[in-house]
């Protein structure tokens, strides 16, 4: 059962909350006084309602057929539906202070934090769920004081694509590219060969910090205090790049989309971005290959994770978690696990599972060394601080890419203003 502190934390969320959760991204239970509906469901059927971000999947798809075969190895009916990643970290915190919380939800990693805070979400303690395979760094994203509340489902990460044919032109090795020195010779090198350099989305918008990251991280620094040095090497790293031209103006309004869409041209060098752009990798019509994004020493940089948390959220009749814990289970198994992030396009969370990805397909070798090397952007105990930190960087940058304001300067600014919000 639920604590008494758990239901007012739940019943005090309002429009501030769903604010904050709007701003991260991406029917129900038992009802009161249904205690013997809930001992019958607990003993084996009934519904239980699994609510997820893929719209996009229909009742034919893989997954939906995998959600309805995890429902029958548990011996319940699954009632699932699909909505857009904002619109379900709302309804779920709405359902959460109605009482009707989904049996299952699967949420983007950064809400995770967001929804445990809010007491919405149980923890992998009382659930019982097993997450002793899953790979330290991923689930990291779904921890907070301690507690871990779910277990992610797969993830995805950055890394550099390059055009083979540019990097040839230019007399450019791909694996001689291992720190941030030899990125910025081999931009200078095709720049010189008449070509473009690099493209990534440095918009004013969370996909703008989420790929900035590897590069402050690469550098050294820390979330917690974005004016360091090595957080002002990383920010000066990319504005001296757009000054001499190895980066297009156009990354400030980039999102990872249009970003993609210049390096598909065919003019550029490099382009970061993730692994859901494989597919679209195939159809440029160029040879093309993909190396980590290095750390400025040397080594690959930790890369933010995204994709999304299984999670269980509160219910007023605890009985209800044993089919829950059974869910969960299941879609995270080996089997399971392998078919879904195939489906995805993600990289699993457990090593088992990410050789036999790469058993299947060698170009995953890359995107499974960038994950092993990621981590949340919740992570390190950040959790809800995590977006008045991001905002107050992504606008650092605007500043500093736009020439507005030095990095120095931009950070400081921003520095002040995420210490000023996470008060």
């Amino acid at each position: 059962m639920e604590s008494l502190d758990k239901s007012r934390r739940i019943a005090g969320l309002g429009l501030a909350a769903l604010v904050v959760a709007g701003g991260l991204t991406a029917c129900s239970g038992s009802s009161d006084g249904d205690s013997q509906a809930g001992a019958s469901q607990a003993a084996g059927g009934g519904t239980y309602t699994i609510w997820d971000p893929y719209p996009q999947f229909d009742g034919s798809s893989e997954w939906v057929k995998l959600l309805t075969q995890c429902g029958t190895q548990a011996g319940v009916t699954v009632e699932r539906t699909g909505y857009d990643t904002t619109d379900l970290t709302n309804k779920a915190l709405l359902a959460a202070q109605q009482g009707n919380s989904p049996d299952v939800l699967i949420v983007d990693n950064p809400v995770v934090s967001t929804l445990a805070e809010a007491g919405v979400l149980t923890s992998t303690d009382e659930t019982k769920i097993d997450t002793s395979a899953v790979s330290p760094n991923l689930l990291a994203a779904g921890q907070l004081g301690g507690k871990t509340y779910g277990i992610p489902i797969g993830a995805n990460t950055l890394a550099l694509y390059y055009n083979k044919e540019v990097l040839k032109k230019a007399g450019v090795e791909a694996g001689g590219i291992t720190d941030w020195a030899s990125l910025t010779a081999a931009l200078e090198k095709v720049k010189a060969a008449g070509k473009k350099g690099i493209t990534f989305s440095a918009i004013g918008t969370e996909e703008g910090s989420f790929q900035f990251l590897p590069w402050f991280w690469g550098s050294g620094a820390n979330l917690t205090k974005l004016d360091s040095p090595e957080g002002v090497a990383a920010l000066s790293l990319w504005a001296d790049w757009v000054k001499k031209g190895y980066a297009p103006n156009s990354v400030i309004n980039n999102t990872q989309t249009t970003s993609w869409q210049e390096f598909a041209t065919g003019d550029f060098a490099f382009g970061e971005n993730g692994t859901w752009q494989l597919a679209n990798a195939k159809k440029t019509g160029f040879d093309y290959g993909i190396i980590p994004i290095p750390a400025k020493d040397g080594g690959t940089a930790p890369a933010p994770t995204g994709g999304e948390f299984v999670t269980v959220p509160a219910q007023k009749d605890a009985a209800r978690y044993v089919a829950s814990q059974k869910l969960v289970t299941c879609l995270a198994s080996t089997g399971n696990s392998l078919t879904t992030d195939t489906t995805l396009s993600y990289i699993a969370p457990t090593e088992e599972v990410q050789a036999k990805q790469v058993e299947q397909n060698a170009e995953l070798k890359v995107w499974v060394e960038a994950v092993k090397a990621a981590k949340g952007r919740t992570s390190d105990n950040l959790g809800t601080k995590y977006p008045k930190i991001s905002e107050p960087m992504w606008k650092a940058m605007q500043a500093a890419l736009s020439g507005s304001q030095p990095p120095q300067e931009a950070l400081a600014a921003a520095q002040t203003a995420a210490a000023s919000a996470v008060q």
